[in-house]
């Protein structure tokens, strides 16, 4: 037991992370999914939708539970907030990529083409969230 523990302090970043990513995912499909049956909008402007809310969800969560932000005054948590934003819109670009080329070019089924984007997407967003938006900058500074 106290092996589990040590391994569970010793990597809990991580499995928090992949904890509120699969939150985070599950909101992002199910957003995705429920436009994409109610309504007769193109998938881009569908995934859109779902990777605002998906994204607000994850940066709620990543900034409280995941990477315990400690950031304080207005400017430096809109830096905070634009770095998070920022990183994910360009992710955004590269997943409106992988749907175009999986609905569109090789014709595969949304959902399933968004599944597989997903994995590639909460990846990315990891390292980013990591390393540029919520890095220790104590840490930083020595």
């Amino acid at each position: 037991m106290k092996k589990i523990i040590t391994l569970y302090h010793q990597y809990q970043e991580v499995i928090s992370y992949l904890f509120w990513g699969v939150v985070t995912t599950v909101v992002n499909l199910a957003v995705f999914q429920v436009f994409q049956v109610f309504t007769n909008w193109n998938y881009m402007i569908n995934n859109t939708i779902a990777w605002f809310i998906s994204v607000l969800v994850a940066y709620l969560s990543n900034r409280a539970y995941v990477f315990h932000s400690t950031t304080t005054g207005l400017s430096a948590y809109l830096r905070e907030i634009t770095s998070f934003f920022g990183g994910r819109l360009a992710v955004l670009v590269l997943e409106q990529g992988i749907l175009f080329v999986g609905i569109t070019l090789m014709h595969g089924g949304p959902f399933i083409v968004k599944i597989v984007d997903n994995v590639i997407v909460v990846i990315l967003n990891y390292f980013w969230s990591k390393w540029a938006v919520f890095r220790d900058k104590k840490k930083m500074s020595h």
